[in-house]
């Protein structure tokens, strides 16, 4: 079984193609988004809190993840604190999730930043979601309805789209203008063929550790 990272910055359309490839039948982890109940482990809590403190707490205690951000999104070091407590539990869990999907050909992890955290070893490909800057601007804006200033200071911490894709072996661009369907389907069926591939040449009764 393949480890798939898919990557690409802040209002790339990483969601987008992760659910074409969900449709394709790929198992898909969500990142992004399995990190955020790490939150309310109270030892990840209790961390968090002993380095950003109690006003980050929303009314029910629990952790507000747009007064955390607005603090990590404005200082590199806060940021790398932050990946620095949630990123081995999301490593940990991505692990354990993939064994529960051993019988498929590959897995998707989607992360915005895998480049970044170092994690590009992790995988055995790596798919970038390429967007023109302002597209990815104005993306943002809508869906999170915050200022172009928020989404700027938040993409100052991320690789710029021509160096994500050199380091990547496929991208994809989601521009609005090329149709992604296609692309996708193409990067499928690249990496069923490498996974065909790879399995004939496992010799019959040879032993693998």
């Amino acid at each position: 079984m393949l480890k798939i990272g898919l990557t690409g910055n802040i209002g790339s359309g990483k969601t987008v193609i992760s659910t074409i490839f969900s449709i394709l039948g790929v198992p898909v982890y969500h990142a992004d988004e399995e990190s955020k109940k790490f939150l309310a482990d109270p030892l990840v809590k209790n961390e968090i809190l002993k380095h950003f403190g109690y006003g980050i707490l929303s009314n029910d205690q629990s952790i507000n993840r747009r007064s955390l951000a607005s603090i990590v999104f404005s200082d590199a070091i806060a940021l790398k604190q932050l990946n620095s407590i949630l990123h081995p539990k999301v490593k940990q869990d991505f692990i354990t999730w993939a064994l529960q999907h051993c019988g498929q050909h590959y897995v998707i992890q989607e992360a915005a930043i895998i480049f970044e955290s170092g994690l590009s070893g992790e995988y055995d490909f790596i798919i970038h979601v390429s967007c023109p800057k302002e597209i990815a601007i104005d993306r943002v804006i809508k869906r999170d309805k915050i200022d172009g200033h928020s989404v700027l200071r938040r993409m100052q911490f991320q690789l710029n789209n021509d160096e994500k894709a050199r380091l990547s072996d496929f991208v994809i661009s989601n521009d609005g203008c090329e149709m992604v369907i296609p692309q996708v389907l193409s990067i499928h069926q690249q990496l069923l063929e490498i996974c065909a591939k790879r399995n004939d040449d496992i010799a019959p009764g040879t032993a693998y550790t």
